[in-house]
This record gives C-alpha cells, structure tokens and sequence, in this order.
C-alpha cells in the first residue's frame, strides 16, 4: 500500500526589500526665524533696552549741566547738533542717533505686544489660582507704564525739543526753554514729569531684570547682586531726571 504524502509549502513568502528611502535635506532657515521665536523677541527686547538705558543716562548727564549755568548746557546742546562738523553736516549724526532711538523703541514695543500675545493664546483659560501680588504690579506696571511713558515722550519733544508748547518756543535757546518748561507757574507739567520719570524707573528695574535673565546670568550665586545693580540704576536713573525740573520748579535754578 502506497501513501501519498501532500507537501505544503516548503518556504514562507519573501518579501521584496524595500528601497531606501532617500536621507532628508535639512530645511533652510527663513530669514527672521529667530526673531519670530520668544528666545528671539526676549533676546531683541534686551538689546533695544539697552540702547535705550544707554541714551537714558547720556541724556541725564546733559541733563545734569543745567546745574553748571545756562552757557554749559546751551554749549551742550549745540555739542549735540555739530558732531562730526564739518565732515558730516549740522545735525546729522543727531537725526541718526534719534532715528536708531526711536527704532528701538517701536521694536521694543513690538517684542513685547508679541510676547504678550503669544503668552495669551498659549493659555487662553486663566489659571484657577490667582496671581500673587507682585506679580499683578509687576504686569500693571510694564502695561500701562509703557503706555505712560510714551504719551509723555510725545509731550516732552513737543515741550523741550520743538518747543511747540513752550512758553518760550523753538527759537529760544535750550536752557530757556527748560527753564521756561518747568518754571513754578507750571507746576504741573514738573508734577506730571515727576509720576512719568517714576514709571520709567519702575519699567526700567524691572525690564533690566528681565535681560539678566534672558542672558542666562540671574542665577542663585548673583541673584541678589544683580536684583541690586537693577535698583541702583533705575533709582540713579530717577533721581538724575527730577533734579533738574525739581531745582527748577523750587527757584534753586533760575
């Protein structure tokens, strides 16, 4: 008797390999890409604050001249608007100087409205807990501060620089007009001068804060070292500007 033996398959199906994929081109960076991430904004909201605190005290020393007499700060004054004369013409350096000032500033402003923004849809429900305190002053203060300090900024050029609402007018010379801006009788131009410098310090402590710690520096060891170094100048900051109009306002400068 013969048995008839039924074979199955004697190999398992091969699959065909699969061809390699091809390796993956890194793709460019798009100009602005830095500047479009929060490291980016942060890292441009530092360098414009510090383009600004750098003019803030080069302005408070010039400033500080109307204490040497008319002639030191009228000499001052003019020192400003011939720079580089006669190889650049009067008041070019000055223009170029204000245009990069005032860059900075709306690039400042946009850095943090992006921040702001962002911040926000990343957490559009609010915590349950609230904030603390000083946390809540602290965004009061950068908020609303801003917006503070450059409705004052506009009045101040339009009071000391162009002299549109100087009692004096743009033709008189820059010691009367500062002196005429915050003479007794205006009092509260010296008042409102006062509460807008006070924002700017307030702003400044805390925006010089926040670049120690973008720059990575504000760590345990300098902490408190660097918490001071922001205090100490927004307060020599602050008392720089309301000497002058204060001294003025008082009869100490005449």
């Amino acid at each position: 008797m013969t048995a008839t033996i039924e074979r199955g398959a004697s190999t398992a199906p091969v699959s065909t390999p699969k061809e390699p994929s091809p390796a993956k081109v890194p793709t460019p960076k798009k100009p602005g890409r830095f500047l479009g991430s929060s490291n980016g904004k942060k890292a441009l909201m530092a360098v414009t604050g510090a383009v600004m605190v750098l003019f803030l005290v080069l302005h408070m020393l010039g400033n500080l001249k109307i204490f040497l007499g008319r002639d030191s700060f009228n000499e001052y004054a003019e020192a400003l608007r011939t720079l580089l004369e006669p190889i650049a013409p009067y008041r070019t350096v000055l223009t170029i100087l204000e245009i990069g000032l005032v860059a900075s500033v709306v690039l400042h402003m946009w850095a943090a409205i992006s921040l702001a923004r962002r911040a926000h849809h990343a957490r559009p429900v609010k915590y349950v807990a609230k904030k603390s305190q000083a946390t809540g002053y602290v965004t009061h203060i950068m908020r609303f501060g801003g917006i503070t300090i450059l409705l004052f900024l506009v009045w101040h050029l339009l009071d000391l620089t162009f002299g549109v609402v100087n009692p004096k007018g743009f033709d008189s010379a820059p010691a009367d007009r500062m002196i005429a801006g915050f003479a007794a009788s205006r009092w509260w131009v010296t008042v409102v001068y006062l509460v807008a410098v006070v924002m700017v310090g307030l702003h400044l402590r805390h925006g010089i804060w926040s670049a120690f710690q973008t720059l990575g520096w504000a760590n345990r060891n300098r902490y408190r070292a660097l918490k001071g170094i922001a205090a100490l100048v927004s307060a020599v900051l602050v008392i720089g500007f309301l000497a002058p109009p204060l001294a003025i306002t008082f009869g100490v400068v005449k």
